[in-house]
C-alpha cells in the first residue's frame, strides 16, 4: 500500500464530531472531486467521482449523517486499462441538492463552469482542518517518504488552489503552486511542514510513520557523513605518512640516521617502524611521550632536511 493510500485510509475513518466540521469536509470533497450539473436545464444534480472506495464510503456516510441524504452509487470499471473502479455518487433529488449546495455554500465560477465552496464555512479552525481532510481525500497524494518528501493536492481551477493555499497558510504552511498540464497543483516538499499538515488533518498514525522514517534517514545520513569524513581523514593521514617515509628513507640513504640529533633520530626510526600510525599514536610511543604538535614539529624538521638534500643533489647534477 502506498503512503498516500495509508493517509487516506486513516482520514477516511476520521471525522469531526460537530456538524459544521462535517459540512466543511463535504464542501472540500465537492469542490475538489465533485460537480454540479444540469443547472441550466432546471434539474441540478450533484455528482462526486473517486477511484478510492474508502473515499466514496466516507462521502456517502457524511451525506447520510449530516443531511440524511441517501446517495445513488454506480461503479464503472475500465477492464482494458486494468484500473480500479470509478465510483460515481449522485444526488439528484431537488430538495437534497438545494440543501447540499446551500449548506456547503457552493457557488459557480462563471468562466470555468466549476463550482467552489464559500469561505464562510472556513471561519473556525476546526472547520479548516476538516476542509483540508476533504481536499486531500478528493485529490491529494504524497510520495514515498523513503525516497523523498512531496505532498500535493491538485485543483481544476486557480480559484480553488488559491482558496486552499490560504487555508494552508492559516496553519503556517507555505504551499507552493505550479500549473501541471491543466491542473493547478499545490505542493509542499519540506519534511517539517508535511508533518504539520498531517497533524492538522489528524492523520496521526501516518505522522508517526513519517517521523520514524525521517529519524532513520537522518541516522543513515549522519553515519554516511561520519564514514566519509573518516575515510577522507584516513586518506590524508596515509598520504602524509607516505611523504614522511620518503623523506626519512632519503635521509637514511644520503647521510644515515645516525648523523641526526637524538630527538630526530628517534622520530625517524619510530615512523619507519610504525608507518600506519597517526601523529598522536606515534607520539605516545616515544620516550618520553610527545604530543601531536611536538611530533609534527620533528617531522617538519626531517622534511626540511630531506628537501635540502634534494636541492643539493640537483645542484650537483647540474
Amino acid at each position: 500500500m502506498s503512503f498516500s493510500s495509508q493517509i487516506k485510509e486513516e482520514l477516511a475513518e476520521t471525522a469531526g464530531s460537530a456538524r459544521h466540521c462535517q459540512i466543511a469536509e463535504i464542501a472540500a470533497l465537492l469542490s475538489m472531486g465533485g460537480q454540479v450539473a444540469g443547472v441550466e436545464k432546471g434539474h441540478p444534480k450533484v455528482i462526486f467521482r473517486t477511484e478510492n472506495l474508502l473515499v466514496a464510503r466516507k462521502y456517502f456516510t457524511l451525506l447520510r449523517k449530516t443531511f440524511n441524504i441517501n446517495t445513488e452509487i454506480s461503479v464503472r470499471r475500465n477492464l482494458f486499462l486494468q484500473k480500479n473502479g470509478n465510483y460515481i455518487l449522485l444526488v439528484s433529488k431537488q430538495e437534497d441538492v438545494e440543501k447540499l449546495i446551500s449548506a456547503a455554500r457552493m457557488k459557480p465560477l462563471a468562466e470555468s463552469g466549476q463550482w467552489i465552496s464559500g469561505n464562510r464555512i472556513l471561519q473556525n479552525d476546526c472547520c479548516r482542518r476538516a476542509f483540508l481532510r476533504g481536499a486531500f481525500l478528493a485529490s491529494g497524494s504524497m510520495s514515498n517518504p523513503e525516497k523523498g518528501y512531496h505532498f500535493e493536492i491538485s485543483c481544476t481551477v486557480r480559484e480553488k488552489a488559491e482558496q486552499l493555499r490560504e487555508v494552508f497558510a492559516s496553519f503556517g504552511v507555505d504551499a507552493r503552486q505550479i500549473l501541471r498540464k491543466k491542473y493547478y497543483v499545490l505542493y509542499v516538499k519540506e519534511g517539517d511542514q508535511i508533518v504539520d499538515i498531517l497533524n492538522v488533518m489528524a492523520a496521526h498514525v501516518a505522522l508517526l510513520n513519517l517521523e520514524n522514517i525521517r529519524i532513520l534517514k537522518g541516522m543513515r545520513e549522519t553515519v554516511n557523513r561520519q564514514v566519509n569524513c573518516e575515510t577522507a581523514n584516513l586518506g590524508k593521514t596515509t598520504l602524509a605518512a607516505c611523504g614522511q617515509m620518503n623523506d626519512i628513507v632519503l635521509i637514511q640513504q644520503k647521510i644515515g640516521l645516525d648523523s641526526l640529533p637524538a630527538p630526530l633520530r628517534e622520530m625517524a626510526q619510530a615512523r619507519l617502524d610504525w608507518p600506519d600510525l597517526s601523529l598522536k599514536e606515534l607520539g605516545s610511543l616515544l620516550d618520553p611521550p610527545l604530543g601531536k604538535s611536538g611530533v609534527n614539529h620533528r617531522l617538519r624538521k626531517l622534511k626540511e632536511l630531506a628537501d635540502s638534500l634534494r636541492v643539493n643533489e640537483e645542484d650537483v647534477s647540474c
